[in-house]
């Protein structure tokens, strides 16, 4: 589910995947395993790819409290995507 939600999350987002690869300092293999499930990344890489998405970590580790309330699209995703609260 994970790879997933980053994948619609990155799209989403206007991202290619090799953008993504390049924003994150990574090979863009090791960056399609995460997006395919055949690789999960490390914490700090999980913050990092949040941060570039501009999402919560719990919304790309699927956490429902970050569900959007106004709907959800046919691929189970919300339509509006989060953003990290501010302090």
């Amino acid at each position: 589910m994970f790879g997933q939600r980053l994948n619609a999350t990155r799209k989403s987002k206007g991202f290619t995947a090799k953008a993504m690869a390049d924003e994150l300092q990574i090979a863009l293999r090791s960056y399609r395993m995460y997006e395919s499930g055949d690789r999960f990344p490390s914490l700090d890489m999980l913050v990092k790819i949040a941060d570039t998405l501009d999402v919560p970590t719990d919304y790309l580790l699927c956490r429902d409290s970050f569900m959007n309330s106004r709907g959800v699209s046919a691929d189970g995703f919300p339509l509006n995507l989060p953003t990290r609260p501010t302090e």
